[in-house]
């Protein structure tokens, strides 16, 4: 049996092929009276006809693609952003190829240099390293991109952020009002902008409220990860640090503190209060649950989508930068120091 062509679907539906293909593509369907496409649609569907993307996109030099690149796609805090991305890009006619680089540098090229050979029409970035000369290049080749997460020095291209400081210092002003004054902070890779601001943000919090500042207690992760949280409170107490809090760099760092505490038998709250960053999914399941600093990563995601089709609509509209507020979400996880 033949597969159906769009002249097939322009012919049964009475209307000029042209027509047709808006009709049938999202991004310019409203270019057609409803009832035109409501009508192309539906004679579409009944004769079974499916697209080609490929061939459009020869024709229109627009794929209809967009490149994800994600630097570790077992880190719960992605999904949801990827989800706020496709529910911007589907409505308008797009779609998103997701890449996953391991926070490898050599991988990430190879990914990006692949997702360009599919002729994707821009990027959203959410890798946060601060040595980062592929961010420059792809700008200087004019690539559309948008960066998540992070907002990047020396390369002028639209961001997403989480305000990242004032998300500490909720975290760090909770703790002093329950009465802790030491507290520990288990930062992120020192090497990426995140783990970077809120140590810095941390440190910046300590001194401004009079807490003790004591450098010895920030303590930098080699990862995002439970067992790098783990591993980094492991260091502070077997350097016998004197603290009754910590705040993590994210919740599977602050994930890693629980580890500890049942290895190392005292208990959370009581021995020691924990608060994580980013309010990741099921973190009210835990024993206890954990208290942290909530980041809408769905909107996160939705605006990062919205400033890369607004940079390929308009390739020379001026980059610009959304910082999202956050809200601290307060569980089982932190109480007065004992």
């Amino acid at each position: 049996m033949q597969t159906p062509t769009l002249r097939d679907v322009a012919e049964a539906a009475g209307v000029h092929p042209a027509t047709a293909s808006r009709a049938l593509n999202p991004g310019t369907r409203g270019l057609v009276n409803a009832d035109t496409a409501r009508r192309v649609i539906k004679v579409a569907e009944s004769l079974g006809y499916r697209p080609n993307p490929i061939a459009r996109s020869l024709k229109t030099a627009k794929s209809g693609t967009v490149g994800l690149v994600i630097p570790d796609l077992t880190n719960p805090l992605f999904p949801p952003i990827v989800r706020g991305i496709e529910d911007v890009l589907e409505p308008a006619g797009y779609s998103g190829l997701i890449v996953n680089t391991d926070n490898d540098p050599n991988r990430e090229r190879q990914q990006i240099e692949s997702l360009r050979s599919r002729q994707v029409e821009g990027l959203i970035v959410a890798t946060a390293r601060l040595d980062h000369p592929l961010l420059a290049q792809l700008h200087r080749e004019g690539v559309p991109m948008v960066m998540v997460n992070r907002r990047p020095d020396g390369v002028d291209v639209p961001s997403i952020t989480p305000d990242d400081a004032t998300g500490i210092e909720l975290a760090v002003d909770h703790l002093a009002a329950l009465g802790h004054r030491r507290i520990a902070h288990l930062a992120g890779p020192l090497s990426t902008s995140t783990g970077l601001v809120r140590a810095r943000a941390f440190r910046s919090a300590i001194r401004d409220r009079g807490l003790d500042d004591d450098p010895a207690l920030v303590i930098g992760c080699d990862s995002w990860t439970e067992d790098a949280g783990a591993g980094a409170l492991r260091t502070l107490l077997d350097r016998g640090a004197d603290f009754t809090a910590v705040v993590a760099g994210n919740d599977l760092i602050a994930l890693g503190c629980y580890d500890v505490s049942t290895e190392r038998g005292f208990d959370c709250p009581t021995d020691l209060s924990v608060v994580g960053f980013n309010d990741m999914p099921f973190l009210d399941k835990l024993r206890p649950p954990l208290t942290t600093v909530a980041v809408p990563h769905q909107l996160i995601g939705a605006e990062a989508a919205r400033l890369l089709l607004d940079a390929i609509a308009e390739p020379a509209r001026p980059a610009r930068s959304v910082q999202l507020p956050l809200t601290l979400v307060v569980r089982g996880s932190t109480a007065a120091p004992s």
